[in-house]
Formats: C-alpha cells, sequence, structure tokens
C-alpha cells in the first residue's frame, strides 16, 4: 500500500516538472560558457597580437626599456581586465556591482600611496622627456653623482666619492636638475688669486701653459681666463677649461696642482690669509 502510494506521489511531481524550461535553461547556461571561453580564449589571443605590436612601436619610439616593459605590462593587464569583465558579464554576473568594488579598492590604494603615485607620475616623465640618462653626471636635490639606474619610483646616483643616493623621482622633478653630460663636454670654473702689482698678460700666459701639461684639459673649445673680481688684497682671476664630464675631479685638482707649481716656478707671489704682506709659494 505505501509502495503504490509512493509510485503515485513520484508520478504526480514528474507531471508537474516543465522539462522543456530545463532544457531551455541547460542550453541557454552552456551557450553563454561557451561564449565566455570564446571571449577569453580569443581575447587573449587579440592582446597577444596587439601587444607585440605596441612593443614595436614604443622600440622605434627610442623609449627607455624600463618604461617600454613598465606600459607594456600595465596595458596587458588592463585589456586583459576588460575581457575578463565581459566574459564575467556574458555568463550573466551583474559586472557593474564588480566594476564599482575595484573601482573603490583602486581609489582606497591611491589615497594610500598618493607620495608613491607621485614618484611614479614623475618616473613616467623621466623616461619620457629624458632631462638625463645612464651615465650623465647630474646635479639634484643637492647631489652630484652619475646616473646609475633609473626606476620608475626613484633615480639612484654615485658620488665621486663612491656615495649611492637613491632619489625619489618626485623630488627630482620639483627641483632644477643640472645635466653636465648633456653637450659632451664641461666647463671647470676654477679661481686663483694674483696680486695688484703683478702683470695679468704674464700671469695669464703662465696659467695658460700650466693648463696645456694636463692631459684631460680640452685644447677645443679653448680655456677661458680672465679677471673676475677684486679683493682687498689680490686680484681673483677666473679659469674655465673645458674637460669631459668623466675627469670632473681629476682635472680638478690637477688644473689646481699645475697652476701652483707653475706660480712657484714663475715667482708669482699672493697675499696669505694672515694678512695683506706677499710671500712665496712652496713647491
Amino acid at each position: 500500500m505505501k509502495f503504490q502510494q509512493t509510485v503515485e506521489k513520484s508520478a504526480e511531481i514528474g507531471e508537474g516538472i516543465n522539462y522543456d524550461k530545463i532544457l531551455d535553461l541547460i542550453i541557454s547556461i552552456s551557450t553563454n560558457l561557451a561564449m565566455a571561453i570564446a571571449i577569453l580564449v580569443i581575447g587573449f589571443w587579440v592582446v597577444k597580437k596587439v601587444m607585440k605590436i605596441l612593443e614595436i612601436s614604443l622600440n622605434k619610439a627610442n623609449l627607455s626599456p624600463e618604461i617600454t616593459s613598465f606600459l607594456s605590462s600595465l596595458l596587458s593587464v588592463v585589456m586583459k581586465v576588460f575581457i575578463l569583465l565581459a566574459a564575467i558579464g556574458q555568463v550573466g554576473v551583474d559586472t557593474a556591482s564588480l566594476v564599482g568594488l575595484i573601482a573603490a579598492a583602486g581609489f582606497a590604494v591611491g589615497m594610500a600611496l598618493q607620495g608613491s603615485l607621485a614618484n611614479f607620475a614623475a618616473g613616467i616623465m623621466i623616461m619620457v622627456f629624458k632631462p638625463y640618462k645612464l651615465g650623465d653626471w647630474i646635479e639634484t636635490c643637492e647631489k652630484f653623482g652619475k646616473v646609475e639606474s633609473i626606476q620608475i619610483f626613484n633615480t639612484t646616483i654615485v658620488t665621486p666619492g663612491q656615495k649611492v643616493h637613491i632619489i625619489p623621482n618626485g623630488q627630482v622633478m620639483e627641483g632644477v636638475i643640472t645635466n653636465f653630460s648633456e653637450k659632451g663636454t664641461i666647463r671647470l670654473e676654477l679661481n686663483v688669486t694674483m696680486p695688484y702689482a703683478e702683470n695679468f698678460p704674464k700671469v695669464k700666459g703662465i696659467i695658460k701653459g700650466a693648463l696645456l701639461t694636463v692631459p684631460s684639459i680640452l685644447n677645443d673649445p679653448e680655456p677661458e681666463i680672465g679677471i673676475e673680481t677684486y679683493d682687498s688684497h689680490n686680484v681673483v682671476l677666473a679659469i674655465r677649461p673645458f674637460i669631459d664630464p668623466n675627469n670632473y675631479w681629476g682635472a680638478t685638482y690637477e688644473c689646481h696642482a699645475a697652476i701652483k707649481k707653475a706660480f712657484n716656478e714663475n715667482g708669482i707671489q699672493v697675499a696669505y690669509s694672515e694678512g695683506i704682506e706677499l710671500g712665496d709659494i712652496g713647491a
């Protein structure tokens, strides 16, 4: 009796099920799922082709390898995210709320990383506009040195004393950048003094001869030597020889040593800081 009742109830439930609707639902889900997979497969294939074309274009634009790699990765991720959202939307998931969640998370992260984002933006500007490049001698943020690396967030320079300065790109772009390597040569700015009673053309010739003994001094452009100003005890001379930026400190030391030696050999006197009396210069 109980078995018969169970069979009758099962028959009644079976009669209430709409198999056509279930079949339509299965077909619809399968179709949407197939379309989502197709969007992913075709979309990622298109992204791959587009990235190859983009990398070729960026390389032709003579951008630095760092920014080429970064921009390629960034654009690839952005395009893949859009394709993923399109696939999810095809399945039937509401992407509007998902996009809103991503935007809110991005805003929160942006607020927390304001300084880093400023350095990031400055890094992009440095790599695009190239106020300096690897190997250049620069002065920025009151630091002088040779550019060792240019990253997205900071620039590394090494001083002549082998000190490594890692400077945030935001600070670099906010200040003045002096590039000593931009023109291929730089001019030393040296000063020496001579007595008022001394003959300037004579001293100028002595200094010029001394500079000729320094191998790192360039003959073209010709060194500039002139009277800069007058102080209470001496005539201040400006000496402006041109050198290769890589020889900056060595040339400075060699010039001072050569001029001192030439003054000693030619009997040129100067006023010591202790007083105004003239005295001989030692070798």
